[in-house]
């Protein structure tokens, strides 16, 4: 199973959620597990993803969802697993 980590920041606003989702159906990546929070009127969503079953590649899916966070005026960040570990390590 290849694993990434979706991020997702930014002001809050009615359809985050369903705009990220949508995109990841469309591109046949299942979501493993996902958490959202919102605080004083700010966005925070981070979601484990499956990216076994899909056809593009990592960076691309990294740049599509970069392009809809600006688009609907949030942050969206998509990293493999791995990174994300090595990164957020103490």
């Amino acid at each position: 199973m290849k694993k990434c980590i979706i991020t997702v920041v930014g002001k809050d606003r009615v359809g985050i959620i369903a705009k990220v989702c949508t995109y990841l159906a469309e591109t046949n990546i299942n979501i493993l597990d996902i958490s959202q929070t919102i605080v004083d009127g700010y966005f925070n969503m981070m979601a484990i993803v499956d990216t076994t079953e899909t056809t593009k590649e990592i960076a691309v899916v990294a740049g599509d969802l970069a392009e809809l966070g600006n688009a609907i005026g949030v942050n969206i960040q998509c990293q493999r697993e791995e990174i994300f570990e090595k990164m957020h390590r103490l």
